[in-house]
């Protein structure tokens, strides 16, 4: 089928497709050996696959198409391989749909169903969402052809970051990752988060070898059962490597911050470690106890030197770049619902460049940031062709009505979209649930930014909140705060429909004591902070009741957080649940619970 497709296309498409291939074969060797990283050939791959794009996406749905023509649900769209046009018979006989249409083929899967169901072949892994939209995981299936598209965008985007941002080859990474257990369904299918997935993946660290620095962290640190032991046990051993950490890496910049707050708590329990040389009776786990026991020998120099360090330091800012003087930035996902933390990392960061992650979800990975000077409010992404078969549907300012979804390079700039997938892992025509804003073209795959998840998460009469508007308003109200020298830790959102009429119930942590007039105006700031007329109109005429600040006690959106590592989230893939919907029973009540002050907006009295 390659060799028949090529021969009818021209000699500049055969040149990216063989492109496409040789990026495809050269993955494959890598996981068979180790090869000597290339910045600039990666980077001259990636232009001339990105100059030919629609080719590109075009045989990468034939080829998706072609593994997995066997599928049960293929088939049952009159899907079997034969068409004269895939890409056009596989966009009129294939539906749109979300995970709820997926859920009863997935579950099938799940349950040890090893029939051929949206895929080819058997899956070798199920990965599970984060669960903090709708309260609880997800399914998606996780192939080897996922894993090979994880390793292409790591390489591609390390090309671009290490162009700007060069490491030395002798250097640590500081990366505070965690990967949860694996489990086996009843039907002995291994399910985990894909970062677990990922990290248990036999092939991840021959394939990684050559792009990633060193990790300052044992692999039993890594693994460890224990969350808390694992990051007190990452921040030691960062400092113990100080010297030669190039980069600090977390995946969601929640976590980096967790991770520093943390440090502000522990970091003298550390230098303790660090100064006698034996390791805090906090770590219990006999496996993370050997292997970090192994590093430690008594150092009072580097105690005393991290101690005056942090003794120097105003408020903590500029934190990263006193414990680790040669680091050239700090790496994680910063967009989205991270946004809310980039204020905070900033802080702790001081002058070290903060470099966004790339754009993908539990689904699959899509675009690399090949800007990655660009700060986290102005990243974006460059789609990668041929990661899967890529439609943008319009998102209706309007809500009303739906148009058809554009091709990779049928999108326009300036507009919305929202993402929808088909991937070699079973995915077809997928709707992500992710908006994107086009700002631009490399070559001629489509640069994103993202702008929020498309479901409405406020909504009571005609007014339609997402989740950048909660955001945007509750920055607005945090401005009077932080005239007060103090932040917002963390917040979420409610609809309270236990009275007629309903009204918006937000929750904010505060990092300090606040006096009721500042939280009062605090409470108006954020009922004016959502700008949307159908809200501002229902507020007016008293159709939406008075909008509600509750304040909750200190360590309350911690607790979430366990609460979801509890149900198996990785602590490296979190991400707080900005409305807590009803079926979220158990955040509300944690919530409710740790109220300790409540305040009703007079903004539209």
């Amino acid at each position: 089928l390659i060799s028949l497709s090529l021969s009818l296309i021209n000699p500049s498409t055969k040149r990216s497709l063989h492109t496409e291939q040789k990026a495809r074969s050269n993955n494959t060797r890598m996981l068979e050996k180790v090869e000597t990283f290339d910045m600039n050939r990666v980077i001259d791959e990636f232009d001339e696959m990105t100059r030919n794009a629609d080719q590109v996406q075009k045989q990468t749905l034939q080829e998706i198409l072609l593994k997995n023509k066997s599928a049960v649900y293929l088939q049952n769209f009159g899907l079997n391989g034969n068409a004269t046009d895939p890409e056009e018979a596989f966009k009129s006989m294939v539906p749109l749909v979300t995970d709820v249409e997926l859920e009863p083929y997935i579950k099938r899967m799940v349950d040890g169903d090893t029939s051929p169901i949206l895929t080819g072949h058997p899956v070798p892994a199920i990965s599970l969402s984060s669960g903090t939209s709708q309260g609880r995981p997800k399914f998606i299936p996780f192939t080897d052809e996922l894993m090979e598209n994880t390793l292409q965008l790591f390489r591609t985007a390390f090309a671009f970051r290490n162009r700007e941002f060069p490491i030395d080859d002798t250097g640590r990474a500081l990366q505070f990752i965690f990967s949860s257990k694996q489990y086996t369904s009843t039907g002995g299918v291994p399910i985990g988060t894909a970062t677990t997935n990922v990290y248990r993946n036999p092939n991840f660290k021959a394939g990684m070898k050559s792009i990633t620095s060193l990790c300052c962290s044992p692999d039993e640190v890594i693994f460890s059962p224990d969350v808390h032991q694992a990051l007190y046990c990452h921040l030691l051993s960062g400092i113990l490597f100080r010297d030669q950490v190039q980069y600090v890496f977390a995946v969601f910049a929640h976590g980096l911050v967790h991770a520093f707050r943390t440090f502000e708590q522990v970091w003298e329990e550390i230098l303790t470690d660090i100064k006698d040389g034996v390791l805090s009776s906090r770590i219990t786990v006999p496996s993370v106890r050997a292997a970090m026991s192994k590093l430690l020998t008594p150092n009072p120099e580097l105690a005393e030197t991290i101690r005056n360090k942090c003794m120097s330091l105003s408020n903590w800012y500029g934190l990263i770049p006193a414990l680790f003087p040669n680091a050239k930035y700090v790496y994680g996902i910063m967009t989205g619902s991270m946004e809310p933390y980039v204020h905070k990392l900033r802080h702790y960061a001081g002058d070290l460049p903060l470099v966004s992650h790339d754009y993908g979800s539990s689904e699959g990975w899509i675009a690399a940031n090949v800007t990655p000077r660009l700060s986290p409010e102005e990243a974006t992404f460059a789609v990668i062709p041929n990661l899967g078969y890529f439609e943008f549907l319009p998102v209706s300012e309007t809500g009303e009505g739906e148009e058809k979804p554009v091709g990779l390079t049928e999108v326009k700039i300036g507009e919305e979209y929202e993402v929808v997938i088909t991937n070699y892992a079973g995915l077809y025509r997928y709707r992500l649930g992710d908006v994107v804003k086009i700002t631009g073209f490399y070559n001629n795959t489509p640069l994103l930014k993202f702008i929020c998840r498309r479901n409405l998460i406020l909504s009571i009469n005609i007014d339609k909140n997402t989740e950048r508007d909660l955001q945007l308003s509750v920055d607005f109200a945090a401005k009077r705060l932080s005239e007060e020298k103090i932040e917002v830790i963390d917040f979420s959102s409610h609809i309270d429909v236990s009275k007629d009429p309903g009204h918006y119930a937000i929750f904010w942590e505060i990092s300090g004591e606040a006096n009721e007039d500042v939280l009062q105006d605090c409470c108006n700031c954020l009922d004016r902070g959502f700008i949307d007329a159908g809200y501002s109109s229902s507020r007016k005429c008293k159709t939406i009741g008075a909008l509600e600040l509750k304040v909750v006690g200190k360590g309350t959106f911690q607790k979430i957080q366990e609460h979801f590592l509890g149900l198996g989230s990785s602590a490296g893939q979190f991400k707080m649940p900005r409305c807590v919907k009803p079926s979220n029973a158990k955040v509300l009540q944690i919530l409710c619970d740790n109220v300790v002050s409540r305040y009703f907006s007079t903004a539209f009295d």
